[in-house]
């Protein structure tokens, strides 16, 4: 199943808070921590032939920190504004191996997730000699957890959804007097929120400066949301770098908690939930609440909405996990092989023929994707990738 809405809400209208004069500021942070360096942007040449495009650019978060994902951008980006703002000082000079020494007592972060962005709190907690809580959805993976665990965390698998799990979060938050650190807005808690999608500004400054090194502007730019939080800070940074109306826009979500799109298409651009389970092996995206930090630069700046079933991430596993000879592999999650998945599907479906003319996909696009993350749970990955199991 594939759904796609053209975006009648569109404005072109940029961004105060995502955009091209506030993401060097973020990436001159991520410089300063040990082991910083630009995640490869793959380019792949046979499969763009193969799909009809001029070419395929796949920026690949499996290389980000050593943690197999992009959410680290978000977190230590946040944690170092906050701790900055403790301190009164400016984010710049706020050094990830020292700032402890200048704190009476470690701080105690405390976060929901499905599994990338706990891991980014607590990898940067435990960078900034910080504490951190995590709290994850029922049904997470229990391989998840210990990962967050071995970075020094305390972790916690809840029995009700993800909207619900960050609810308790933030309960416990007030209750012990810690921080919560979340990706999703709301109205009250949007400060953090915002620092945390502008991290990933980073990840989207990198791919247009790689993609220039290349000789190539792109066309489309394909995203996937959760809450719209990475979806959000890159498209705000790339039109405001490129201008909305030069390129195509797609943000896609898993049919099942598919809020972003119900409430691009709903009757008066009002942001809508989606509630219950919201069942799907795209975890990271399991999301059923749209954040009002970045609903607004996606309402105003996205081409299209897209709805799609557990099968077309598991196509994108596929592909990109087993190339074409010649074009290099990339190791993509269930999470951020989605938006790859949406385009072979666009592209070799015949069926389909009338959605990529409706998207303008020929011979001279330039496609942009973000492979969020690799293969952060293996054994999910290869049942996928090896026994197609959904």
């Amino acid at each position: 199943m594939l759904t796609l809405s053209k975006n009648n809400f569109f404005t072109g209208q940029t961004s105060p808070l995502f955009n091209a004069e506030t993401a060097p500021q973020v990436r001159t942070f991520h410089r300063q921590i040990d082991g910083y360096a630009p995640t490869p942007l793959a380019a792949l040449p046979r499969l763009a032939e193969l799909l009809g495009v001029k070419a395929i650019l796949v920026k690949d978060e499996s290389h980000r920190f050593g943690l197999n994902a992009f959410k680290v951008l978000g977190g230590s980006y946040a944690l170092g504004k906050l701790l900055a703002e403790y301190l009164n000082v400016d984010i710049h000079e706020i050094d990830l191996k020292t700032v402890a020494a200048k704190l009476d007592k470690p701080m105690v972060f405390v976060t929901a997730t499905a599994g990338n962005h706990g891991t980014g709190v607590a990898w940067a907690a435990r960078e900034m000699g910080q504490k951190a809580v995590v709290y994850m959805p029922k049904g997470s993976s229990e391989l998840s957890a210990e990962r967050i665990r071995g970075l020094g965390a305390e972790c916690v698998i809840t029995d009700v959804n993800y909207d619900d799990t960050v609810r308790l979060a933030s309960q416990q938050a007030d209750h012990h007097g810690w921080m919560l650190v979340q990706d999703t807005a709301w109205e009250g808690y949007e400060k953090i929120p915002t620092w945390i999608a502008q991290g990933y500004m980073t990840m989207a400054d990198e791919a247009i400066e790689q993609a220039g090194a290349m000789g190539q502007t792109p066309s489309h730019v394909i995203l996937q949301a959760g809450v719209g939080s990475m979806a959000g800070g890159v498209l705000g940074y790339l039109a405001d770098k490129l201008d909305p109306k030069t390129f195509t826009s797609i943000v896609v979500e898993p049919a099942e908690a598919d809020c972003v799109f119900r409430s691009g298409t709903s009757a008066n651009g009002e942001m809508v939930n989606v509630t219950g389970d919201l069942h799907t092996v795209m975890a990271g995206l399991a999301c059923g609440e749209p954040s009002t930090v970045t609903w607004p630069i996606l309402k105003d700046c996205s081409t299209f909405f897209a709805s799609v079933d557990d099968s077309v991430t598991a196509t994108g596993m596929r592909v990109l996990g087993n190339p074409l000879h010649g074009d290099p592999r990339v190791i993509s999650g269930e999470s951020g092989a989605v938006s790859l998945g949406l385009l072979y599907k666009v592209c070799r479906d015949g069926s389909q023929e009338a959605l990529r003319q409706q998207l303008g996909l020929d011979a001279e696009s330039v496609v942009m994707i973000f492979s969020t993350e690799g293969d952060t749970n293996p054994v999910r990955y290869r049942s996928i990738v090896w026994d197609a199991a959904l």
